[in-house]
């Protein structure tokens, strides 16, 4: 960035925050170095003639009378070939390049870099249909390059551009930087365009018309797949207290979504657990496509022990490059983990600025704050030409402390999602993983994709979802007696109701995320799952109206042959789901034949 000759003083210092006078004006949102070192930061606030610039760095050693550069420039995002399979901070500086310029493992102050390699070439490959003299506009497709294995990405027009185009570069092998395109504007100035060009992350990128929910997002989760879905440009929020799996049900989102693109953000997370990501991401395999899953993949990792500012910032940087891939025509999933620690971010700043607190310490602009958030999530068409269609799908975590659901941040994200995954640390406790409890948990996506599977072949998605339901739903009351009196002393019905949902809950809710076969579960597995669980429980209700005991039914090795089927029958070998269900019927008929309960 090109810095302002002018130059402002420090005044004072508190906490990441310092006030700066000097200038003659100052701009809300500007980027300004900080100090002889030049550290980051970014105007927050200004009164009369005082700035108070947030520091994405440590402080220490900033002194009083501290010069401040301004650079004239907003936070922004490098957007351009090269982001995928790349590790960024919460200000979009690339950790391996940060790596090899400190020298060490640590992040010295003070380092500048490019987030996009300027060195590196691309094979650019223009687009036929542009011609010279031709009016061009934001959003246009200039060409096409090869960003990784698994993606071709767009070169695209930023969106602030209208113009008439003068030249455009034949195929060849190009920088970021390098001009491949000239236009005329409307003042007949020319002026070059290149493979990148920058955004400013708090201003959401424009597009020409949302569109209505068309599907699901296919997760391979049962538990979500099935019974609480998000649609593809949807919301979700996984709240849960310590130890219930919400970064495990977020890795297994990235890992095995049927999404395009995957921006995983670590927002304020404990630096072990932003480890394991950063080291088994790198290894994983891509099932869609079987090259590494870092092909469609970017990380931010801003842990907790970084500092507060650039986690603020680490939520705006992800959505920005998550727009930039929407824009060109892809499916992305944004995963952020977590909310809470984004939340407490805000809440230091603001304590710093000495705002007014409202409930739990946290400012009064909370929700506006995670309403602008969410509502970047959407599936879109995107502007200019051709045609393109994307979406962006938002899961984010959120850990209220000791796992209180009506604390603010949660209750202010029910008011902007659409799906709700509540964490029950009962369950977890109990190792049942994932941890969604049932009775908290809704999407708010059902009709628009019961009507999708309809169109799909998947007719009984939403009558076998509804049975079961009502089955877990008849268990949870059922419970409450089962521990006054036993579950010998009900009825036989409402036994049998508690042997179904038992299976429902151990052999089609519980999912091992580190079994090879459980892992993921395809639509087809899921939908004959259901089925054969219905089917067992249709027939063994048929055995008791005629006096079978429940114990007899429950000592059938059906029984457990459809708690364990979901981890012994592979997603490509569904056939010999037809032979469980084959079982089903001879053995529930062996048994009524046997005793005569038919």
């Amino acid at each position: 960035m090109t810095l302002i000759e002018e130059s402002a003083r420090i005044v004072s210092i508190k906490g990441s925050t310092v006030q700066a006078k000097g200038l003659s004006s100052y701009r809300m949102g500007e980027i300004t170095y900080v100090g002889e070192e030049r550290l980051i930061g970014e105007v927050i606030a200004i009164e009369h003639d005082t700035a108070t610039v947030q520091v994405y760095e440590p402080l220490e050693g900033l002194r009083v009378n501290d010069p401040l550069y301004p650079t004239g420039k907003s936070l922004s995002a490098e957007l351009g070939p090269g982001l995928l399979s790349n590790i960024f901070d919460g200000i979009q500086r690339p950790l391996e390049k940060i790596k090899s310029i400190s020298g060490s493992g640590f992040i010295k102050r003070g380092i500048r870099t490019n987030a996009l390699d300027r060195e590196q070439k691309w094979t650019f490959e223009p687009r036929k249909e542009l011609k010279k003299g031709e009016t061009i506009k934001g959003g246009d497709v200039l060409g096409k390059i090869q960003e990784t294995e698994s993606i071709s990405s767009n070169v695209l027009i930023p969106p602030n551009i209208n113009g008439e185009l003068v030249e455009i570069i034949d195929k060849g092998e190009y920088a970021v930087s390098d001009t491949v395109a000239v236009y005329k504007n409307k003042s007949g100035s020319k002026i070059d365009l290149t493979m990148m060009h920058e955004w400013p992350v708090r201003i959401a990128r424009p597009y020409l018309s949302k569109l209505p929910v068309s599907g699901p997002l296919i997760t391979g989760q049962r538990i979500v797949d099935m019974f609480f879905p998000i649609s593809k440009g949807g919301t979700a929020a996984i709240p849960g207290g310590f130890g219930t799996g919400k970064t495990v049900i977020q890795h297994q989102l990235s890992k095995w979504s049927d999404a395009d693109v995957v921006i995983y953000i670590g927002c304020g997370e404990r630096g072990n657990e932003m480890t394991d990501v950063l080291r088994e991401f790198p290894k994983l395999i891509d099932p869609h496509t079987n090259n590494p899953l870092m092909d469609r993949t970017l990380l931010i990792a801003n842990v907790s022990n970084m500092p507060v500012a650039a986690r603020e910032a680490s939520i705006y940087m992800g959505i920005t490059m998550a727009e930039y891939y929407r824009d060109q025509g892809f499916n992305v999933l944004l995963t952020a983990d977590s909310t809470s620690r984004w939340a407490e971010a805000l809440r230091e700043i603001s304590g710093q600025l000495e705002e007014m607190p409202v409930e739990s310490g946290y400012p009064a602009y909370l929700g506006a704050r995670l309403a602008n958030f969410y509502e970047r999530a959407g599936q879109v068409v995107a502007l200019g030409s051709p045609y393109r269609e994307g979406s962006i799908n938002i899961t984010a975590a959120v850990s209220p402390p000791g796992g209180d659901f009506s604390e603010p941040v949660t209750a202010n994200t029910k008011r902007f999602v659409k799906t709700f995954w509540g964490l029950d640390p009962a369950l977890a406790n109990r190792k049942h993983f994932p941890s969604i409890n049932c009775q908290n948990s809704y999407s708010g996506y059902i009709e628009e994709i019961e009507e999708w599977a309809l169109e799909t072949g998947l007719e009984d998605w939403g009558r076998y979802r509804q049975e079961m339901l009502k089955i877990l739903q008849k268990n949870s009351e059922l419970e409450h007696i089962v521990e006054l009196i036993g579950s010998k002393a009900l009825p036989a019905d409402e036994q049998l109701i508690i042997l179904i949902a038992n299976i429902i809950k151990e052999g089609f809710l519980q999912q091992n995320a580190f079994h090879p076969i459980d892992t993921f579960c395809s639509i087809e597995k899921q939908m004959k799952m259901m089925k054969l669980i219905l089917l067992f429980h249709e027939r063994a209700n048929i055995l008791i109206k005629n006096g079978c005991p429940v114990s007899l039914i429950n000592s059938l090795r059906t029984v457990q042959i459809l708690k364990m089927m979901k981890e012994e029958i592979r997603n490509e070998d569904l056939t010999q789901l037809n032979k469980i269900e084959d079982h089903i019927i001879s053995d529930m008929e062996e048994l009524g034949s046997k005793y005569g309960y038919m």
